[in-house]
């Protein structure tokens, strides 16, 4: 991307919350003596629009990117129409990640590359006599104020009509007054063309309820998403209408508890957060939709406005996220399981705004565990692989000399401090891997080999004098809000172990045998350590005595083949101990359910999952929840309400009920063994799973003493089914190679 290298911007001073900068309209006039299709290249430190004769070109919202440019400014390509005589190049420059005025605890206000927004541009086209004509963002440009006062994709945007320049972007406008463009330095990260899914708009929501709150009115969308508001108006000329986003109602008011954010300004007003206010001009009806925000909220307290306008078509809920499609689903006779299936994919997809987010209201951040917990069921729901490797791209960039990674990508320097650790790590070793199993891809892989190499060195130098590792955050956001009951010291060991087998298998299957061998050494030196000093082998129980350690030392193969069985045993004493409900946080979350249905106790597992009472996901429905939460508390106290790190039981759903189990040795992608669990509570469920293969179905139907079995199988596929203790196939077969078809199933005799 050597041919975009003029950086440009508007002004030297940048946005602040003691002084709105606004964001500049940029513009540059040309003539063409042939009708032609330009290239067009633009590269940007911010957010961006971008017009051709007043015609928007922008691929997506947000557009490039988010990232840290001091490791990647991103580029976008597009082939554009350019007219015989005038044109008119037109840019909008938002603040993006490159300014970020502040944060709760993240220092992006102290980062090394903060400045205004500022972009390059080179557009060019073939001329009448075939000459080659580039033009380029240079001092040529010309700059001037936009409406948009203020805008940070946090907080909020400020627009005010009375600023508008009524063609500003078209032909035969008058720019003479306006300023000249200022070169700039660009910051020093490597140009890249972005090739993650743009951000788009899924859905337009209408709200389902106004409640009137004083002179102000909460409007009401359903559900929680992420998004924006479009506002149409008829309002008079410098009348201000405030739109202060949520999540949920305490006493018929909007509760902002959960969302602070900048501490000291959320002491000082809480108003400040979460916000976008716009300013009428009073000419008809106006129409606002912010440019360079979105917010997390199923609730828009607005402010300003009379009892008139008050309407239910007054706002429209623009659901934005990256495009992703559907590549995998579930559904069965219990509505409850059908729910959480819905509420999760939707927390999945409100939370990826070119990478998965933990939550999109308050922090918008990257966080690293939040995605690697999450990463596989998103493989079985939908298609992000491209945005994990652009994104993956990014982490490895973050990654310090040392080896460490920070808790957030991208970053402006915080997390390395606190916030990260093996359990956080793993992201650098989960989004390939899985990626690979599901989708045989290698090209994150080959990437990634020196990140790796650079990561399992900095894990050896973490160890204490017993091989073991404890430096990170643990089992987070335990249920009922208390201290991890799993030990840090057996968590982060027993990640590191994973981390290092993992990479070991990636390492095997990119034919690097001396890399497989040293990442495997590490890993058994783990799994030595723990096994000499974390376990109890006379009742097979693992530190911490708690549902986490035993579930992770199970699924994770701490203990053999011929010790699990005890183990699993203990494990079941604590879950029955616990009057069959959850004690986890989301690192034994991750692994306890599907541990239970390895040993066939997908019954219980399912009760845990979708039981009223708390603790438990059911009960998240019985109070009102549209999308995962944070945490699970048993009082008034809430945190985000739009979390997706609890979601793996969307893959328990399709894996252990479905009973798809896609290439269950990880190293090929024509397998699938068939596992379905008949659990009591349901007479029917289906999953599929679109394979690069083709789409595979598991459909099971009880049907008097029956269970009628409806398989889809790719021909490329190779099925194996294999029934639950106490079922055969009407052969008396306990197993069979399968394809597409019907199965019937019944109890042994």
């Amino acid at each position: 991307m050597k041919c975009v290298n003029k950086f440009i911007k508007a002004t030297t001073e940048y946005n602040t919350f003691e002084k709105n900068v606004p964001a500049p309209y940029i513009r540059k006039s040309f003539v063409s003596d042939v009708k032609t299709i330009a290239k067009v290249v633009i590269a940007v430190c911010g957010f961006y629009e971008l017009y051709i004769n007043g015609k928007r070109y922008t691929k997506g919202f947000l557009a490039p990117y988010i990232s840290n440019t001091d490791h990647y400014i991103y580029c976008d390509e597009y082939d554009i129409p350019v007219d015989e005589g005038e044109n008119v190049i037109g840019i909008i420059l938002g603040n993006g990640f490159q300014n970020n005025p502040g944060g709760h605890i993240w220092d992006f206000d102290k980062a090394e590359f903060r400045s205004a927004p500022m972009v390059a541009l080179t557009l060019t086209y073939k001329s009448a006599e075939s000459k080659k004509i580039v033009i380029e963002s240079d001092t040529s440009f010309k700059v001037t104020e936009s409406p948009i006062r203020s805008d940070d994709y946090r907080f909020g945007e400020y627009y005010d009509a009375n600023f508008e320049i009524s063609g500003w972007n078209q032909k035969g406008f008058d720019d003479s007054a306006w300023n000249n463009a200022l070169e700039t330095t660009p910051p020093k990260g490597e140009l890249r063309l972005c090739t993650s899914e743009p951000i788009v708009k899924e859905t337009e929501l209408k709200p389902v309820e106004i409640i009137k709150d004083g002179d102000s009115y909460i409007y009401d969308f359903g559900q929680n998403n992420a998004g924006v508001c479009r506002l149409n108006i008829k309002g008079t000329k410098g009348q201000k209408v405030e739109l202060q986003h949520g999540e949920m109602l305490k006493d018929e008011k909007l509760f902002l508890d959960n969302i602070w954010f900048v501490r000291e300004y959320w002491e000082r007003d809480k108003e400040i957060v979460h916000k976008d206010t716009y300013i009428c001009k009073g000419e008809d009806e106006e129409t606002y939709t912010p440019t360079f925000t979105y917010h997390g909220f199923r609730y828009v307290k607005i402010s300003g406005i009379t009892t008139e306008q008050a309407t239910f078509d007054l706002l429209t809920y623009i659901v934005l996220h990256s495009d992703l499609k559907s590549r995998g689903g579930f559904t069965c006779s219990d509505e409850v399981a059908n729910k959480l299936q819905e509420i999760t994919r939707r927390s999945d997809i409100s939370n990826f705004h070119y990478f998965p987010t933990d939550c999109p209201h308050r922090e918008k951040n990257g966080w690293t565990a939040d995605a690697a917990l999450s990463c596989e069921h998103m493989l079985l729901n939908f298609n992000p692989e491209v945005s994990y490797r652009e994104w993956l791209r990014n982490i490895c960039k973050a990654q310090n000399e040392e080896g460490a990674l920070p808790g957030i990508i991208p970053t402006g320097g915080w997390g390395f401090s606190w916030g990260n650790g093996p359990a956080w790590d793993c992201v650098l070793a989960y989004l390939p891997y899985y990626v690979y199993v599901y989708r045989g891809e290698t090209d994150m892989i080959k990437e990634s080999v020196q990140a790796f190499m650079a990561y399992l060195h900095y894990l050896t130098t973490q160890t204490d004098e017993d091989g073991l590792i404890h430096i990170g955050l643990g089992d987070w956001c335990h249920i009922g809000g208390i201290t991890p009951k799993a030990p840090l010291i057996l968590t982060d060991s027993i990640m590191s172990m994973d981390i290092a087998n993992k990479m070991s298998f990636m390492f095997d299957a990119v034919g690097m045998i001396s890399e497989r061998d040293y990442a495997k050494k590490i890993a058994t030196n783990f799994k030595v350590a723990i096994r000499n000093n974390l376990i109890d082998f006379s009742t097979m129980t693992a530190d911490g005595n708690c549902q986490t350690s035993q579930a992770m030392c199970i699924y994770y193969k701490v203990f053999t083949k011929e010790e699990s069985p005890m183990a699993f045993q203990r494990l079941c004493e604590m879950i029955y101990d616990a009057d069959d409900h959850m004690d986890v946080g989301v690192l034994g979350g991750r692994v306890i359910f599907h541990v239970l249905s390895q040993y066939g106790y997908s019954d219980l597992a399912y009760k845990m999952i979708t039981r009223p009472d708390y603790p438990s996901y059911g009960n998240w429905l019985e109070k009102g929840a549209t999308t995962l939460w944070e945490r699970f508390y048993n009082d008034d106290r809430m945190d985000s309400m739009n979390h997706h790190f609890w979601g793996d039981i969307s893959a328990w759903f399709i894996k252990s009920l479905a009973g798809i189990q896609f290439n269950p040795q990880g190293n090929d992608i024509t397998r699938v063994d068939i596992k379905p669990s008949f659990v009591t509570a349901l007479n029917n469920a289906e999953g599929y799973y679109t394979a690069p293969s083709g789409k595979i179905v598991s459909s099971w139907k009880k049907k008097g003493d029956c269970v009628i079995l409806t398989l889809q199988i790719p021909e490329a596929v190779k099925a194996t089914a294999y029934l639950e203790k106490g079922y055969v196939f009407d052969d008396g077969a306990s197993s069979k190679v399968v394809c597409s078809g019907e199965y019937v199933i019944t109890h042994k005799r």
